[in-house]
């Protein structure tokens, strides 16, 4: 099947700017503005804001596209098994949002048969957004961006949201890379990803993870020359589990994938 009979329809990325404009207005205007913080029962936090926000994209989706599923973090799953789903996560990075920290994002996926062919990661407090689908290149605030060469692990800058996200076999699997990268960061949220994809970073490595905390990023790596799968080097789905890792070089994307897995990497650098 040729790039053109893959392409993502058009008219699904003019839908998922819509959708961000609309997420990221209610975001905005509860932003700093003292919303109170609930907890859900997994005592993880939750406001106001995270609830209208995707209230308003599944109102949306809804008188756009009755048939398409949808899966999200507030509110219950919608149509989950149809050809076309979207996966949302209203606020990534709850945490950021309710302590003033603007790092925070929106991520919207599109996906089909489980694929996700479309993803938005959005940052309404910074005003940048990253918009990837198949077939089209990856674009930040209109313009084209691209990962960036880094052929081997000791010249990689690492993000992991947090390092008390790995448990069990999970930790000592990142602590062999981490100690293989050059620098490590925690704390950026899905803004790791866009920078990922903007090339200002190289690699991104997490655990205890949903689908929709990830899907969306992933064709926006993969539309800037970038590779994310699971720790097992598989693509990611609907289906796929809570360990990810996304890099802007193939050669970095394979050298911590072995260490995750126990075995020595070959520091060989990837042709491009």
């Amino acid at each position: 099947m040729s790039r053109v009979e893959t392409r993502c329809p058009k008219e699904f990325l003019a839908l998922a700017h819509r959708l961000a404009d609309a997420s990221g207005a209610i975001v905005r205007r509860y932003f700093r503005a003292g919303v109170e913080v609930m907890h859900k029962d997994d005592r993880s936090p939750v406001t106001i804001a995270d609830r209208e926000a995707e209230a308003a994209i599944r109102e949306i989706l809804g008188k756009r596209h009755p048939d398409h599923g949808v899966v999200g973090e507030e509110h219950a799953d919608r149509r989950p098994r149809a050809e076309f789903v979207w996966v949302i996560d209203p606020i990534d990075g709850t945490k950021s949002f309710i302590t003033g920290r603007p790092l925070f994002g929106t991520l919207i996926a599109l996906t089909r048969r489980g694929v996700p062919i479309l993803g938005v990661i959005d940052h309404p407090a910074l005003g940048e957004r990253w918009i990837g689908a198949h077939g089209w290149p990856t674009l930040m605030n209109g313009r084209e961006v691209r990962a960036r060469h880094c052929g081997r692990l000791s010249d990689a800058a690492l993000f992991a949201s947090s390092p008390h996200m790995f448990k069990r076999v999970a930790a000592p699997a990142f602590e062999r890379v981490r100690k293989r990268c050059r620098q490590t960061v925690y704390g950026s949220d899905c803004y790791a990803y866009a920078l990922v994809a903007s090339g200002f970073s190289d690699l991104v490595v997490e655990a205890n993870m949903d689908i929709y905390d990830y899907l969306a990023a992933v064709p926006v790596i993969e539309g800037a020359g970038g590779v994310m799968t699971d720790w097992r080097g598989r693509k990611l789905t609907l289906a796929s589990g809570d360990r990810v890792i996304a890099a802007g070089d193939a050669a970095v994307h394979a050298q911590a994938l072995a260490l995750l897995n126990g075995a020595r990497p070959r520091a060989k650098s990837a042709k491009r």
